[in-house]
């Protein structure tokens, strides 16, 4: 009995016209989504990072206008006609893609990262679901989607710095979020994070702190020192004075 089992050939991205490059991604983002619903996040994540390898690298000098964020999340998240269709005038040319096919090109690599970093989150790797979402968010600053996964991720990795993040990606989405119940939960969510991060803020700092005394008493007890010679005063700046004692 024959094996119809179907085997994708690899293929070289940089051999096929722009077209066909996001009809791969495209087909490959559909495979990443139903491993994604079977729960194979692993094979999800590999089927989506093969998807992106076929679109061209986002230009760092590209600022593409605003354009209204995507909110279909990756479990119903399905190909995008309008992407392929507008890549169709890149031909089989390998130069820089056109303004509409970079901006379909643009549009499948936020999804994609940020379906990344759906996967990265359900595998318990939050700090990689932050990097994949920022990735989304240089493609399409105002991806809901993103925004939400960067700034749950950030809250659960709990330092001063990712709960500064997860601050900023609130006040952003507030700005984003029609108003209604959603508005009103994220508003009640930067009111639960600023104690958190006040906390991590103290945390953090006692921390540095006890590790600059260490390091302070190593050198200054050749001199016949300590740190305890010292005192250490907030200066009402968010930082230290220092005074003889």
């Amino acid at each position: 009995m024959a094996d119809n089992t179907f085997v994708r050939i690899p293929l070289a991205a940089e051999s096929l016209s722009f077209e066909d490059r996001i009809r791969e991604a495209n087909a490959r983002k559909a495979e990443g989504n139903d491993y994604f619903r079977k729960g194979d996040w692993q094979e999800a994540l590999s089927t989506y990072e093969s998807a992106i390898g076929f679109l061209p690298k986002k230009k760092t000098e590209d600022k593409r206008p605003d354009t209204p964020s995507r909110e279909a999340d990756v479990e119903e998240d399905v190909p995008s006609q309008g992407a392929q269709a507008s890549a169709g005038s890149a031909g089989s040319t390998q130069e820089d893609p056109d303004p509409e096919t970079e901006k379909a090109c643009s549009t499948l690599r936020s999804v994609l990262n940020a379906n990344i970093g759906a996967c990265h989150v359900k595998s318990g790797d939050h700090k990689q679901a932050v990097e994949a979402c920022t990735r989304a968010l240089l493609d399409d600053p105002k991806y809901v989607k993103a925004l939400q996964r960067r700034v749950a991720s950030n809250e659960i990795l709990d330092t001063w710095s990712s709960l500064s993040s997860a601050q900023e990606d609130y006040n952003t989405l507030l700005n984003l979020l029609p108003s209604g119940p959603e508005t009103r939960d994220t508003q009640s969510k930067i009111q639960k994070l600023k104690p958190r991060l006040e906390a991590a803020q103290k945390r953090e700092t006692t921390e540095m702190l006890g590790k600059l005394k260490t390091l302070g008493n190593s050198i200054l007890g050749n001199f016949g020192l300590s740190t305890d010679n010292f005192q250490f005063e907030p200066n009402g700046q968010g930082g230290y004075s220092v005074n003889f004692k």
